[in-house]
Order: C-alpha cells, then structure tokens, then sequence
C-alpha cells in the first residue's frame, strides 16, 4: 500500500471512529460509555429518553438516577439544569445522592427503630445513631434492572430482600421515567412486599433552572401550595407537630425569592442552614393539583411539581460548600441548587399522627411525581 493509500485509510478509520463516539455523545455532552462498567456481576448503562421537542433525559440504572436534563428557556436555548457527575466512576468514588432514587425510605426514621405489628424492627444507622434515605445500602447505590419501552420511556425494577438495612420483607418495586411531549419528566413508583414493612420512595434531583450552577438558587421563585410544614428540633429529627406556615420564613403560599429570609435568626433554619423541611401540601393526594412552582426569572424557566404524596421536602443545598466538582468541571457552591422531593413525611413509622408508610402484603403501593417544565415572559 502506497502512503497515498495509507493516508486516505488512516483517515477514514478516523472518521469512522469520530461517527462512532458522535452516537456515544448525549446531547447534555455525556459519554454513554462512562457509564459502561460491572459491579458485583451487574452491568450499569445511561440511558436517554426524548421528546418531540427536542428535550432530553438521561438516567442511569445505577440507584436508578436521573444525570442530565436538557430544558429549554424562554428563547428556546436547551440546558441542563441538574447536578449530575460525567461518569458512572464519579458516583461510586463521591457519593452524593444526586438525581437518585430514594428508598426504602425517604428521610430520617428516628433511633434507627420502629415498631410495625408489635414487632420492633432496628435499622442501620447510617446518620449518628439514626437511619436516613435507607441506611447505607439503600436504593440510591443499587443496581437496577432497567428496560427502556421506547424513545421517551424506561422502566426499572429492583428486588429489596427481606432484613435489607433491617427492614422487613420482601419489596419488588417498579419505576417508571416519562419523559412526555407536554415538557414534563413523569415519574411513577410501584411496589408490593411478603412482609408488614414500611416504604417512603422519592426522587433526589438538585434544580437549576438557570442551567449555571455556578449560581446559586436564591433569586428564584418559589411557591408552595402548604398551609403548615413539620418542623425539627435542634438535632434535625421532626418533632411531630405540624405547624402553621403564617407569619413565618416557610409561608411561600405566595411566591418569594428562595433567598429571601431563608437565613432569618431563627433555630429552624440555623439548624438546617437554611431550608431542609417538608411542607403539608394542600392538595390532598390529587396529582393534579399543583404542589409547588418554581421560577427563574432570567432563564424564564419554570417548573411545576404535581404528586398524591401528602409532603414536599424542599432543600436548598446546604450542604455543597465546592468541595464536589460535577459536569463540566463544575465545583458546585453552596445553594446552587434545590431538592423538590416528594414524599410521606419523615420519622411517619413512629409518629401515628402521620400519614402511615405501612405496606402489607397483598396491597400496591404506588406515587406519582411530575416535574412539568415551561417558560415566562420577561418582565
């Protein structure tokens, strides 16, 4: 072969391997293939859903976590707007519950302990002496088996075996990711046990709107539709009241700058530095009434949260400080974000007065949560 030749081969082999890794390539710039790998005999992968208008999802079936969202603003510009890690190597070594699925349960269960049936159950703790979002090997770090049902869907399923974290029974559960051509991420939880046991499922995503998570969230609007809010005691577990939102920092039943008096010198919010509680929503279990909204008003996005969960943990990333650099290089500040979790209330297994997170056998539990995306005009 002449060098002529071994010029026009080399280049082709070039081109056809730039093709190849174009196809690897997610519009949010995420390389499937760094979230290729094996884990104690299970394989992980991304996954990528999308609309007809050209937004799109990507989840990996490791802890079942949403990685990127493409969203437009108000001028149709597409940006990610959650935080997220480049690889499928960053979430094993950081582990950080970013986009994740939250189970067995949801929040802090005081003590580690409960009692179902007049049987007393003791979990792992993994938060001092308490355990939270599921104990050390909760959800958020399994692999699930996933099936993708088409261009804008994918179910995922995991088997919890009985004792998991102490928690008892058997739990199947099945989730399902929409991403639908009204601009919404749909996200839809099914599960059935063989025991008594407890279940509090959520989604962990840290919004944006503005797509630069090298701001913070402060200048975004935030409306709740809560009239009271479960508050804490000054060792972060829920007391067991549930108070009035009037008169206080937590009334958003008009919309307010989440910056606006969220550092206000009062001990619930000195505790959490700043908003870390679970709003009582008004909407009675009706998935179709609005739960919250927020939005940001230089990007115009806008974000609708609807769920027949009876609470909505709202949290503004206390806790990012820039020590966990993410997409893009990002090492993400101090509040550049906020959790909009849907969910039953925390410690609900040892506070009756709760809605119950009771699941037996024979009966299905099931939550909806939709994240429906749009825009506003400028002011």
């Amino acid at each position: 072969m002449n060098g002529k030749n071994l010029i026009m081969t080399a280049l082709l082999l070039w081109l056809c391997i730039s093709c190849d890794k174009g196809k690897e390539m997610t519009l949010s710039g995420l390389n499937v293939r760094d979230f290729q790998t094996e884990i104690d005999g299970q394989l992980t992968n991304l996954f990528v859903l999308k609309n007809k208008n050209g937004m799109e999802a990507c989840i990996t079936n490791y802890g079942g976590r949403l990685v990127s969202l493409m969203v437009p603003d108000r001028n149709g510009k597409l940006e990610d707007i959650v935080c997220g890690y480049p690889t499928i190597a960053d979430y094993l070594a950081k582990k950080q519950n970013f986009g994740a699925t939250i189970g067995r349960y949801i929040g802090r269960i005081h003590h580690s302990t409960f009692t179902l049936d007049s049987i007393t159950y003791r979990l792992t703790p993994n938060t001092g002496p308490h355990c939270a979002h599921g104990g050390p090997q909760g959800f958020a770090s399994k692999i699930w088996q996933a099936e993708q049902l088409d261009i804008n869907a994918l179910k995922l399923t995991l088997l919890s075996p009985d004792g998991e974290c102490g928690f008892p029974g058997l739990v199947e559960v099945h989730l399902v990711y929409r991403l639908t051509d009204d601009n919404a991420l749909d996200i839809y939880y099914e599960a059935e046990t063989d025991k008594p046991t407890v279940l509090n499922l959520s989604h962990h995503s840290f919004f944006n709107l503005s797509g630069d998570f090298t701001t913070s969230v402060e200048d975004q609007l935030l409306f709740i539709n809560a009239d009271a809010y479960t508050p804490y005691d000054s060792l972060k577990c829920v007391t067991g009241e549930i108070l009035p939102v009037a008169g206080t920092p937590f009334d958003f039943t008009t919309p307010h700058l989440i910056g606006e008096r969220i550092d206000t010198d009062i001990m619930q919010l000195k505790a959490m530095k700043g908003y870390d509680h679970n709003w009582v929503l008004n909407t009675a279990g009706d998935d179709t009434k609005l739960a919250a909204r927020l939005t940001d008003p230089k990007s115009g996005r806008s974000l609708e949260v609807y769920t027949d969960e009876p609470g909505l943990q709202v949290y503004t990333a206390n806790g990012l400080r820039g020590a966990m650099v993410g997409k893009r290089g990002i090492a993400y500040p101090k509040r550049s974000a906020v959790c909009l979790e849907t969910q039953h209330f925390a410690d609900s297994p040892n506070q009756p007065q709760f809605p119950s997170t009771v699941l037996r056998p024979g009966e299905k539990y099931k939550s909806h949560c939709v994240y429906r995306f749009g825009t506003v005009a400028s002011e």
